[in-house]
This record gives structure tokens, sequence and C-alpha cells, in this order.
């Protein structure tokens, strides 16, 4: 009777192995014609073994959902009316089910926020009003801002807010903490990205051969910065003059007693007054003042500088500039201090120093290249002043393209190129290949191109 029953436990056994082991050939069997289909991207024809595979193997491999988003995105695009809306709404389900599955590959804040901008891309069709989209961007950037982390995404979360502030449906400080918000995570973003592209630079520069995915890895951290720079100035660009001195000084007065000893908001409140040059008011003193008293920072002694540029008084301003560098020990947020002293220097009209703040700019983050936009700038304003001759001095547009090539500004570069001397001037001057010297603040020399 024993013997009965352990080779009946035997047969079993064996006959679900045979039968796990079917499932996963069938499995892999769709799969691979599922990624064939989608390599191809005869999506329509992938659609098929894609759903059989969500049904009976939603388990077997994470590509059923990469590979799927791409044929639901497909579907979604082909289709209108309630067809649109119901591969709409599957892709959510989809995703969900990438959660369940694949609950460590399918972070939270990143995936709701794609839900979030499906949503909104397609409003229209779903009837979703602004609020509803805000608060569908607005619950993962709570819950797992680390992960959020699309561009166009944490755009599309502030103009929500910026429209609702609009409709008195939110509150001028709720606008402006979300703006902070926002800011502060593209920070986070860049810095992270810059110090990622600085490492590969950095041995580049040293002479060293990038390998395969380096290579992919410079061009993906290359492209996300441009993407956040883009957005950035979007984002100030939406804000606009909402957050002007007639809004920033009522609403940080009122709340000031409030918030005297609390370090965040002081830093926010100072750092908008300081946006916005709104510097002139008593405000911004208590403010600057408050945040030294509590924690002295980089932030606060440069703000301490920016009074004492107010005052007239630049020597002593310059000394809390420098203090503020020293102060800072990161390389990301030390090189942003750089630029925005070098950008102090160049509205004055200091071409000399801004060049040199700008250039410290670049050591300390090589990967944000628009010191070179500044100092070509300069250069170009300066033209006119530079030079012992009309050719030489429009030589100087040499210089500029230079800089403008170092920042990959295609458009300051042809600007640039067609106001320095043509061909014919340089055959005329019979001066190709000579070096030009250029003189005032410059200091710098330029070959003549040949021609």
């Amino acid at each position: 009777m024993k013997n009965k029953i352990t080779l009946l436990i035997t047969v079993l056994f064996l006959g679900l192995n045979l039968s796990f082991a079917q499932s996963q050939e069938e499995c892999l069997t769709k799969l691979s014609i599922m990624s064939e289909y989608a390599k191809a991207k005869d999506y329509e024809a992938a659609y098929k073994p894609f759903m059989e595979l969500r049904e009976e193997c939603p388990r077997y491999n994470k590509a059923i959902y990469t590979y799927g988003e791409k044929i639901l995105k497909h579907k979604i695009k082909k289709s209108n009316g309630a067809d649109k809306v119901a591969f709409i709404n599957d892709l959510i389900k989809m995703w969900d089910q990438r959660a369940t599955n694949f609950a460590s590959k399918t972070p939270k804040g990143e995936y709701e926020a794609k839900k979030a901008q499906l949503r909104y891309d397609n409003k229209t069709d779903l009837g979703l009003t602004d609020a509803q989209l805000f608060d569908a961007f607005d619950k993962p950037f709570n819950e797992d801002r680390k992960s959020f982390k699309n561009a166009k995404s944490l755009y599309i979360y502030f103009k929500l807010m910026v429209k609702l502030y609009d409709a008195k449906e939110k509150t001028a400080q709720q606008l402006f903490d979300k703006y902070d918000d926002i800011v502060d995570k593209i920070e986070v973003e860049v810095k992270d990205n810059s110090d990622k592209l600085n490492v590969i630079l950095a041995k580049e520069e040293a002479g060293t051969a990038l390998g395969k995915r380096e290579k992919q890895f410079k061009r993906y951290h290359t492209q996300t910065l441009a993407a956040f720079d883009k957005i950035s100035g979007s984002v100030d660009t939406e804000l606009g003059d909402r957050a002007n001195c007639e809004n920033l000084i009522p609403l940080y007065t009122k709340d000031f007693e409030a918030n005297k000893s609390n370090e965040i908001w002081l830093r926010r409140a100072a750092g908008k007054m300081s946006d916005k040059d709104c510097t002139g008011d008593p405000l911004f003193f208590k403010l600057v003042n408050a945040l030294h008293t509590l924690n002295p920072s980089a932030s606060s002694a440069y703000y301490l500088g920016i009074l004492k540029d107010k005052e007239g008084a630049s020597n002593e301003a310059l000394k809390y500039y420098e203090q503020s560098l020293s102060l800072q020990q990161d390389p990301f947020k030390k090189a942003k201090l750089y630029k925005k002293i070098a950008n102090k220097f160049k509205k004055k009209g200091s071409y000399g120093k801004a060049r040199t703040y700008f250039m410290k700019a670049l050591e300390f983050n090589p990967s944000d290249k628009s010191p070179h936009s500044f100092i070509a700038a300069m250069y170009a304003s300066s033209a006119k002043n530079c030079g012992d001759s009309n050719f030489n001095k429009r030589a100087v547009y040499w210089l500029a393209e230079q800089e403008a090539k170092k920042a990959g500004n295609t458009k300051a570069i042809a600007r640039y190129k067609a106001l320095a001397p043509s061909k014919s001037e340089i055959f005329t001057e019979g001066n190709a290949g000579a070096t030009i010297k250029i003189g005032c603040w410059i200091g710098r020399s330029v070959t003549v191109p040949s021609i």
C-alpha cells in the first residue's frame, strides 16, 4: 500500500513538472513572437500574443510590460472615441499589473506620474478637470518624489498649479510653495545627472577611451540635462509676474513672525525675493539676517553680499560672496554660486571679473556649458570697443563663435559667424592664418581663418 502511494505521488509530481515545463515553453514561444513583432514595430500583430501573455504568464518576464506599453500606446494613437478610452484605461491597468508582478522594478512615483501624464495627454477624451489632473500628479510627487523624474511631467504638474491659482482654486502661498518644490526637485535631478556626466567627461579629458555603455550614459545624461534646462525656463515663464514684489512682500511680511525660526521658509522667501529683485525692501534685510543668525550658510552669506551691493559697498559685497563660496563644499552648488556671482559682475559691466567667475563655474561643473554662452555674449557686446581697426574689432566675433561652439549653441554660432569678417574681407586684408591680439578686458588672441 505504501509503495502504491509513493508511486502515485511520483506520477503526480512528474505530471505537474511536465505541465509546468509545457506552460513555460508556451510562455517563451509567445514572448518570442510578441518581441519579434514589437521590435519590427508591427504592434497590431504583437497585440494578440501580448494579451495572451498578460493573461497566462503575467510573471514570466518584465518584457511583457515593456513591449506592452509600446503596443497599447500604438493602439491609443490609432483609435478614437470609446475604443481609445478603453485602450487608455487598459494601459493604466497594465501598469498596475506590472506593479503587482514586478514591484521592485516599478517605482511608484515614476509609474503613477506616467499614468498622470497619460491622463493629461488625453484629458479631452477622458473628460478630466484641471483639479483632477493636478491631483493625479500631486499624489505620486508627495508619496515618492525620488522616482518622479520626468522633466515634462514636472512642468505639466506646475502648469496645472498655475491654472488652478489663476482660477482662484489655489492660494498664492500654495503656488509659491509648489514652485519651490518643483525647482528643488529639478536641482536634485540636474545635480545627479551633472555629477554622473562629470565623471565621464573627466575620464574623456584624461584621454581614456569610453566604453560602449559609457558613451550611452554620456548621451543619456546630456539629453536629460538639456530637457531639465528647457523645462526650468518654462517653469519660470509659467510663474511669470505672479511672483512679483507686489505679491511677495505682503505675503512674506504677514508670515514672517510665524516662520522666523523656519530655515526652509526663510531660505525660500529670501531666494524668491532675490530672484524677483525685491532686495530693496526692508523685508529682505529681515529675512537674510534671520537666516544668517539661525544658520550661517553659503546662501545667507550670498544674500548678505546682495545687501552690501545694494548699499554700494562693492568690496564688502565681494567678501560675502567669497565667504559664500568658502562655505559651500558641494561642487555642483559651488558652480551655481560662481555663476550667480559672475552674472552680477556681467550685469555691472565688469566683464573681466565675470569671465573669471564663469571659468571657475566650469571647473566645478564641466557638464554645464552655459558659462561659455555668457562669455560669448560678453565678447560679442565688446566687439566695437576692443580692436584698433574695423577688421580687428569684428575679429572678436570669432572668439565669441569659439565659446558658442563650446556651449553647443547653434543659433549663437551662426549669428557670431555672420558678424565676423567674411572670406572676401579676409582676402582683401591679406591676413589669412595671422594671429590677432585682442586688447581691452578680453586679452585673448584669435587666428584669422584660412580662405
